[in-house]
């Protein structure tokens, strides 16, 4: 016996950047203020399996398709010989671990291409964007998840099987994916290192961070959103949607006394039954004169949440039944899904003080886009506030 290169360093970089890469964006998808991080890893991980699938023609021996790619039957007799403990060690991958690397990289490239898709019609970024309309978009981002968590159950079975057969074999599979390296008999065949291949890999992927985090993602987002002195702080990445239609004579009028909240936020039956009321809007006589008023209603009803083209309009806008025409936003059962597992104390925020104030926590309320990368709880805001004011901060 003697020790050999199995693995070679493409592959060996390949599996490790994918574990990152899988890792990080499962740990990002539960928060829309990593959405930026989730993305730049998915966009990642396309590269990397479409890297594999050239690599297992063109990389080390052990690395090729041709050398362990295996039919179910063999997969199934391997697994018996397992349970038997007869000998079935494979220098390279074995036929069950053929298949879930295989599933793996299936499942990477549906992940990864479904995740694009979504982004480009749901959120307008990306290379995809404008491709997908938002309802198309929804129906690929539930695709998206599902695929996803079939890939985790693929990648806890091939765990499980590293496991497994680093137990019964005696040797440490991990390691050798570090390492690269195997005893193997005498007559075995080495892998070529690849090394120069590796470099190139590396640099790659360190020029696409540098490119997305510094360069093409990367502009003054706090002084975009009036941010600066506000503590709340900017979006990882500038997702704040593109410019809306706006009304100098809606904005004025509006926004005299609070938010001018966007017209895509309420379908058009709404408004309507807002400005024929504005005799009594919540308590208040609007006052407005017949050519105000017009102008007004005409800017809400042609902009209204089922003529609008963001995320939020169309989700507000389908989750409202057609016999239900509410006059709060905070009605709609999509604002109520989407804030439910808000706290209480953080209605209570001195930043915050209600929920009629969007613009406590979302970056690009005024603007109308309600990105969401876009949101923030000025929980952090609270404490410097708190600091801020205690005797032992003041000079």
């Amino acid at each position: 016996m003697k020790r050999i290169l199995i693995w070679d360093l493409p592959t060996r970089l390949f599996h490790w950047l994918l574990v990152t890469c899988f890792t990080g964006a499962w740990l990002t998808s539960t928060s829309d203020r990593w959405l930026s991080i989730h993305i730049f890893l998915g966009y990642l991980m396309l590269g990397l399996v479409l890297f594999r699938l050239v690599w297992g023609f063109t990389g080390g021996h052990y690395a090729r398709f041709e050398s362990f790619v295996r039919s179910p039957m063999a997969a199934l007799r391997y697994l018996q010989d397992l349970a038997a403990k007869r000998d079935a060690a494979y220098l390279g991958h074995n036929p069950a671990a053929s298949l879930a690397i295989i599933a793996m990289l299936a499942l990477g490239l549906a992940v990864a291409l479904t995740g694009i898709f979504t982004q480009g019609g749901e959120e307008g970024q990306g290379a995809l964007t404008g491709l997908l309309s938002i309802g198309a978009a929804a129906w690929l981002k539930q695709a998206h998840e599902v695929l996803a968590m079939l890939m985790l159950v693929v990648v806890s079975g091939h765990l499980s099987g590293v496991a497994l057969g680093s137990w019964l074999h005696g040797e440490n599979l991990p390691l050798t994916m570090i390492t690269g390296s195997k005893l193997a008999p005498d007559d075995a065949l080495a892998s070529r290192p690849f090394n120069g291949t590796a470099a190139v890999m590396s640099l790659a992927v360190a020029a696409f961070g540098i490119l997305w985090f510094f360069y093409a993602w990367h502009e003054p987002v706090e002084a975009r959103l009036g941010l600066r002195g506000t503590g709340l702080g900017a979006p990882n990445v500038a997702f704040v949607g593109r410019p809306l239609a706006d009304d100098p004579v809606w904005r004025e009028e509006c926004g005299s006394c609070h938010l001018a909240f966007h017209p895509n936020l309420l379908p058009a039956r709404s408004w309507k039954r807002l400005m024929a009321g504005q005799a009594e809007h919540f308590g208040t006589d609007l006052a407005l004169d017949a050519p105000t008023a017009a102008a007004v209603q005409a800017f809400l009803v042609r902009n209204a949440a089922e003529r609008s083209s963001t995320e939020a309009a169309f989700k507000i806008n389908r989750s409202i039944p057609p016999s239900m025409t509410p006059l709060h936003i905070t009605e709609t059962p999509y604002w109520v899904q989407k804030h439910h597992d808000i706290r209480e104390s953080d209605w209570q925020l001195p930043r915050v003080k209600s929920k009629a104030n969007c613009a406590g926590c979302h970056l690009d309320a005024v603007a109308g886009t309600f990105e969401d990368a876009a949101m923030r709880i000025p929980r952090m805001a609270q404490v410097q506030d708190a600091v801020s004011a205690s005797p032992r901060a003041r000079p």
